[in-house]
């Protein structure tokens, strides 16, 4: 794994309608290796590599959006309100560090502010754990303090923590693994395949703002209406929970077969079963409650086959999370041995098994 360029994707901040940094190292990245660079409106970026005339069309996706927040509010005492952008816990996120970014490019960093357990003895009320309802303290005293700090209505915010590899286990701890990742796969599948000559054409990137609705796959997928749309996403692990849970570290890429918004097409699920016992490459058949930008794509012009490949990932839509690289390495061996076999053969059997 290229560990440099991944902690470079996780560490820059990019909330739901703000993907301006990540988008910059995804066209820098992806120029090179790519054909031709296409964008849509909403700003989703992808690389193509061109296959023979007639080919099938696949296109790869991750979503360079993370989980953060807004301002939107400045109180008269210097504290800032904030506002969810994408799924938060507001238990998790009390007396967090938050950094603060502004239009012009200052970081201003903040803590979460949270009661001290001493000031809830005696019956003394907690309050109310809903993300939007808490407050950021940068230090300000006053609101002319913090405008003069250039922090407006509308800035984004973001988790701050550092991108670190563990002492065991060869895992990552980091912000934005979710879905950092993606961006990652979609940049290195292209590095990977560049002097291959492959069946298909390849279109592979990022989508924007999926963490608030899968909007920006719904704009890309009807601009390229592929032929199949494989998304690539980190999915919550459920290998420290109690019960019955999907998901293990360790253990290969995930399968998504099911989540709120997508079942996975039976023609998708034969075939990458079929390769993936083929190649030995270790997998996980999962199911989740959430959603994927395969939920958005699906409904592109007449109809599009599509699939997610995960990375098991803990603690996802928090202040951090983590991951195995080998299970990243396990989801690119699939990617790798699928677009290799994706011809008009492959996509015909594909849509024979509906």
């Amino acid at each position: 794994m290229n560990i440099k360029l991944f902690e470079e994707l996780c560490n820059a901040p990019s909330i739901s309608g703000n993907e301006s940094l990540v988008r910059a190292i995804m066209r820098r990245e992806l120029t090179p290796l790519a054909d031709d660079i296409i964008m849509d409106n909403l700003g989703g970026t992808f690389g193509v590599k061109q296959g023979p005339v007639g080919a099938p069309v696949i296109m790869i996706a991750g979503h360079m959006d993370e989980v953060g927040a807004m301002v939107v509010g400045i109180k008269d005492n210097g504290l800032l309100k904030i506002k969810a952008i994408g799924g938060l816990d507001g238990a998790v996120y009390q007396s967090q560090h938050m950094n603060v970014y502004t239009e012009q490019g200052a970081v201003i960093p903040g803590v979460t502010v949270t009661t001290p357990p001493h000031l809830l003895r005696d019956g003394g009320k907690a309050p109310s754990t809903t993300f939007d309802d808490l407050t950021i303290d940068i230090g300000a005293s006053t609101k002319e303090e913090v405008v003069a700090l250039g922090i407006q209505i509308g800035d984004m915010i973001v988790s701050s923590n550092e991108f670190k590899k563990t002492a065991a286990g060869d895992k990552i701890i980091s912000k934005a693994i979710d879905n950092r990742w993606g961006c990652y796969m979609a940049i290195e599948l292209l590095r990977e395949l560049q002097d291959v000559e492959l069946p298909c054409t390849i279109i592979a990137g990022a989508n924007v703002q999926e963490e608030i609705g899968l909007r920006g796959a719904q704009v890309a997928s009807k601009m390229v209406q592929p032929d199949v749309f494989i998304a690539l996403d980190a999915s919550p692990a459920g290998d420290r929970y109690p019960g019955d849970q999907f998901g293990a570290l360790g253990k290969g890429f995930l399968l998504r077969v099911l989540d709120r918004v997508t079942i996975m097409h039976q023609g998708m699920k034969v075939v990458m079963k079929e390769i993936a016992n083929e190649e030995k490459i270790p997998y996980q058949e999962f199911y989740s409650a959430g959603g994927t930008d395969a939920g958005a794509a699906q409904f592109a012009g007449n109809g599009v086959v599509v699939a997610t490949i995960g990375l098991p990932a803990r603690y996802i839509h928090s202040t951090t999370s983590m991951m195995q690289i080998s299970d990243s390495d396990e989801a690119m061996r699939m990617l790798k041995a699928f677009v290799r076999r994706f011809d008009k053969t492959q996509l015909a059997k594909i849509k024979a098994l509906v």
